[in-house]
């Protein structure tokens, strides 16, 4: 009893001393309001510390925005966006024990810009909150009629436009968008494929009556069927909808994202991540079908453990969960004991991934293999491209006679948790996962994924995302109508010389299959298909049918069931 008592006034005390801040409703501009409590909380010096929102509609602006230069994984090169300054609504950054309750709120953004950034901080929390845009980049239209050479369609109303001249364009605060990207939604299946845009070919534009516009083209109208909803957007990422920078211990829980301008949530060199209850999905009720730009969760060069849990992924334009490294190209040798490394793909590029002490692989971009395992011991950042890295021993003679030859951190590899959570409406992957920890993808479903509703790949010389998986379970899953292979083990080496990746379970997973090819696994040791349930209305009749392997060793396929509709 006496413990008991003494543990309750710790913990009273432990909430007394808790620091409460709270940001009152109004309707006006709220994004200096909001950043003032967080910089407020800043002065606490780590002491904790919750802002917490009264209910209602906060908007925030690019036009007040906190801006700041960040280098973002997997979004724009030097042409595409000269100046990587990201327009900030909620600046966390070099902040411990900050906890910011949303209480039920929304954060609606005005122009192009990325809604939070956490950065260089620790025990962040950020939850009870959704949000949304009152312009979303990604404009749609809801076709009511197709003819040989025109099509009629009736815009949303968060989609603003003009026609001058007979030509037309979709506006935003701050944006414009007259061509680019588009996507075609079909209420009827929920698929959301990737199409040529309307606004291409275009000879005239004609508004019929306040929101509904007549599109003449110069040849066939594009491809479509009253009913369904043209989603189009620029190709460029510049902002993000979230950024989590070399950070830890991050929580994001219960939020709402129902519009992710420009990019998804990207974590980069971080660790301990844990979001959960996230509603990547339209807000209900408001007759929209797009939420993402491109992905919904990027992961780049993160460590200790990752968890996604209780989600709905629902309206993206790319891969709803993509958690990679990066391969660097070395590009000289500089001295015995000396690497310059570079950043090779035009998205990425810029980041601080690299510390004293790290290990790294030196890998054989061809075969995928590491060739020398070395410690790093000083790096010195030369631009925004190159690196240079002093190790600890001497770069082998076999290496600096490969030609294309790559780097991968691996101490910034993380142990994943993906589960019970739902894809749908996407025009990609479900997940994308290539880390050497334990991987659990678990109690999930994915439908109709045009792709491949999990991809385990690997390469050095297009995307230049690492590395290779060593343990992964991929377990209870439902997998309904996704395209083929529904799971697809690819490395990208360009010989065999080896197993890539290693130690693949897949079972008590159930398949509803379109076509022939449920597993695909290349340069895999250690692959076993056990228990699984396979659904085909092909003629197909056995497991091992469903089932093909390349340059693998070491393949149990057992108990596993087939039924064909």
């Amino acid at each position: 009893m006496k413990h008991s008592i003494i543990s309750l006034m710790l913990f009273l005390s432990a909430s007394l001393s808790a620091k409460t801040i709270v940001v009152k409703y109004t309707t006006d501009d709220a994004t200096q309001r909001i950043q003032s409590a967080i910089d407020e909380a800043r002065k606490d010096k780590g002491k904790p510390v919750t802002i917490r929102l009264e209910s209602g509609n906060y908007h925030i602006s690019r036009t007040n925005s906190s801006k700041h230069l960040y280098f973002v994984s997997n979004t724009a090169s030097e042409s595409e966006n000269p100046d990587q300054t990201k327009h900030i609504g909620l600046w966390i950054k070099d902040m411990k024990n900050l906890t910011i309750d949303g209480n039920g709120a929304c954060l609606v953004t005005h122009g192009e810009m990325t809604p939070f950034a956490i950065d260089k901080s620790e025990n962040i929390t950020i939850k009870n909150i959704s949000i949304k845009a009152s312009d979303p980049t990604v404009p749609e239209m809801t076709v009511t009629e197709r003819g040989d050479k025109y099509i009629v369609a009736k815009a949303h109303p968060l989609s603003k436009y003009q026609i001058t001249n007979d030509m037309f364009a979709w506006i935003g605060e701050s944006w414009t968008l007259t061509g680019g990207i588009a996507q075609l939604y079909d209420p009827e299946t929920t698929l959301n494929i990737r199409h040529s845009s309307p606004l291409s070919n275009l000879d005239k534009a004609i508004e019929l009556e306040p929101g509904l516009i007549r599109f003449n083209y110069k040849d066939k109208a594009p491809m479509c069927k009253p009913g369904q909803v043209f989603q189009m957007r620029d190709g460029i990422r510049d902002e993000v909808a979230g950024l989590v920078n070399l950070s830890k211990n991050i929580r994001l829980q219960n939020i709402g994202f129902h519009f992710m301008g420009n990019f998804g949530i990207v974590s980069q060199v971080s660790e301990d991540l844990i979001y959960d209850r996230l509603l990547c999905e339209p807000e209900y009720g408001k007759g929209r079908t797009d939420v993402g730009f491109a992905d919904f969760l990027q992961f780049s060069g993160c460590k200790g453990k990752i968890k996604i849990a209780n989600s709905r992924f629902i309206g993206a334009h790319d891969d709803p969960i993509n958690i990679h490294g990066t391969h660097l190209r070395i590009v000289e040798y500089p001295a015995p004991n000396q690497i310059k490394i570079c950043y090779m793909h035009h998205q990425t590029y810029g980041l601080e991934q690299f510390f004293a002490g790290d290990d790294i692989d030196i890998v054989d971009a061809n075969s995928l293999l590491c060739m020398q395992q070395v410690k790093i011991r000083k790096v010195e950042r030369l631009n925004d491209r190159e690196i240079l890295l002093t190790l600890k021993s001497v770069a082998s003679e076999n290496v600096k006679t490969k030609s294309d030859v790559v780097v991968e951190n691996t101490t910034w590899t993380p142990e994943v948790e993906i589960n019970n959570n739902f894809f749908a409406s996407i025009p990609t992957r479900g997940i994308l996962v290539t880390t050497r920890k334990k991987v659990i993808i678990e109690d999930n479903i994915f439908l109709r994924m045009p792709m491949s509703a999990i991809l385990i790949a690997n390469e050095g010389r297009s995307w230049f995302e690492s590395g290779p998986v060593a343990d992964v379970t991929i377990r209870n899953n439902q997998f309904i109508e996704c395209g083929s292979p529904v799971i697809c083990i690819a490395p990208e080496n360009g010989k065999y010389e080896g197993a890539i990746h290693k130690n693949i379970t897949i079972c008590d997973n159930r398949f509803d299959l379109l076509n022939a090819d449920a597993i695909f696994a290349k340069a895999t040791d250690g692959l076993i298909v056990k228990d699984n349930f396979f659904i085909t209305n092909s003629s197909t009749k056995e497991v091992s049918q469903l089932i093909r392997t390349e340059q693998c060793e070491n393949v149990i396929v057992k108990n596993n069931r087939i039924e064909a509709l």
